[in-house]
C-alpha cells in the first residue's frame, strides 16, 4: 500500500492513531460521561459500517495505523465484531482496541476475540454495588465482573481497567481496584476526572491527581517503579509494584497534561472529525462520505483538521472553553 505524507501538525507531532465511535447510546448513565435523561441521535445520523470503512482506509494511507473502537458503550451497536473483522483487512491497520462498560462483554467477548480484536480496555471504577449504582444511575457490576472474567478466559491477553477517581464519590475504591487488578493479574489504569460531564457539575477539586493516587497505592501495597515506555505518545505514564505483582497507569491529563506528543484523531459516531477532545470545532466527514465527495476530498479534510490542531487542550488556562459536546456524544 501506498502511504502517502504522514500527518504532521504545526507542532511536527506525527498523527498514527484514530479512535472512532461508533454509537452514542449507553446501556449505563454515569455522571461523569451523560446526563441521566438523554436523546440519542437519529440512527440514520450514525455511520454506517460502509461509511466508517471507507474513512479509515483513507486515514490508513495517510500513517493511521491504531484504531480504539469507542461509544457510547460500542457493544450496543449490533455485529461489532463485523466492522472489526472489516476494519482488519484494511492495509496498514496494525492494532485494533475497544474500550467498553464491560455489561454487554460476556455474550460478547469469543466473537470479538474471533473477529481479531486484539485489546479490550474495561471501565471499572468501584468494586461496590452500592457506589456502582451512585456513578452509573444503574446497577450492574456483576455483570461488568462476569465480563471482565469471561474475557480472559477466551484468550486475551491485553486486558485492562480504567478507574475514574472523583473525590467525595469513589477515593475509596482506590486500594481495593488495585487489589483486584493485581489478585486478577490485570492492568489498571487511573483517568484523572475531566470536564466532560454533560450536567456541568465539574469541579477542579473533585481531581484526584495521578500522584495522590500513587501514593495511596504505595502506602497500602508497595513502591511504585516506573517503567520504561516505548511509545512516547500514549497517555498514561506506567508503573510496576516492586514486588513484581501488578502494572499501573495514571492518565493524568488535568494535573499533567500529555499534549505534546498526542498523536490522536477521533471520529464521531456520526462522522464529525476532531483533532482534541476538548476541541470546540469539528470537520465533516459524513457530509463527504454521503455525497460526491471523494477520497481526495477526505484526505485533505483529515489533512486540515490536524493543521488546525492546537498546542494544548488549556483546561489549566483562565479561557479555557469546555466544548459543547460531553463525553458520550465525542467518543471515549
Amino acid at each position: 500500500m501506498a502511504i502517502f505524507s504522514p500527518l504532521v501538525d504545526r507542532l511536527e507531532r506525527v498523527h498514527t492513531s484514530l479512535r472512532l465511535s461508533v454509537t452514542d447510546r449507553c446501556n449505563i448513565r454515569c455522571f461523569y460521561c451523560m446526563p441521566e435523561s438523554v436523546q440519542f441521535m437519529p440512527r440514520d445520523e450514525i455511520l454506517s459500517y460502509e461509511e466508517i470503512l471507507r474513512f479509515v482506509r483513507v486515514a490508513a494511507r495517510l500513517g493511521i495505523n491504531k484504531l480504539r473502537i469507542t461509544g457510547g458503550e460500542p457493544l450496543v451497536r449490533s455485529d461489532l465484531p463485523d466492522l472489526i473483522g472489516m476494519l482488519r483487512e484494511v492495509p496498514g491497520i496494525e492494532d485494533i482496541a475497544l474500550t467498553t462498560n464491560g455489561m454487554l462483554l460476556s455474550e460478547s467477548a469469543q466473537a470479538l476475540k474471533d473477529a481479531g480484536l486484539q485489546r479490550l480496555n474495561i471501565s471499572l471504577d468501584t468494586l461496590d454495588a452500592d457506589t456502582f449504582r451512585k456513578i452509573s444511575r444503574r446497577d450492574g457490576l456483576e455483570r461488568v465482573l462476569e465480563g471482565i472474567s469471561t474475557a480472559q478466559k477466551v484468550g486475551f491477553e491485553k486486558l485492562r481497567l480504567n478507574a475514574l477517581a472523583i473525590r467525595g464519590v469513589s477515593e475509596g475504591d482506590i486500594v481495593p481496584l488495585g487489589n483486584f487488578a493485581r489478585q486478577q493479574d490485570l492492568e489498571l489504569r487511573f483517568i484523572e476526572f475531566m470536564p466532560l460531564d454533560a450536567e456541568d457539575n465539574w469541579e477542579m477539586n473533585q481531581v484526584i491527581s495521578g500522584s495522590d493516587i500513587r501514593e495511596i497505592l504505595e502506602r497500602a501495597f508497595c513502591r511504585l517503579v516506573p517503567l520504561d515506555s516505548r511509545d512516547r505518545s500514549q497517555p498514561a505514564v506506567d508503573y510496576g509494584f516492586e514486588d513484581g505483582r501488578g502494572r499501573i497507569g495514571f492518565i493524568n491529563s488535568v494535573t499533567e497534561p500529555f499534549c505534546s506528543t498526542c498523536n490522536r484523531l477521533r471520529l464521531t459516531a456520526e462522522g464529525q472529525i476532531r483533532n482534541c477532545l476538548f476541541s470546540t470545532v469539528e470537520w465533516d466527514a459524513r457530509t463527504l462520505l454521503r455525497s460526491e465527495g471523494n477520497d481526495q476530498d477526505l484526505e485533505k479534510l483529515i489533512r486540515d483538521c490536524v493543521q488546525s490542531k492546537k498546542p494544548g487542550h488549556g483546561i489549566d488556562s483562565d479561557d479555557f472553553q469546555k466544548p459543547a459536546r460531553a463525553m458520550y456524544q465525542i467518543g471515549g
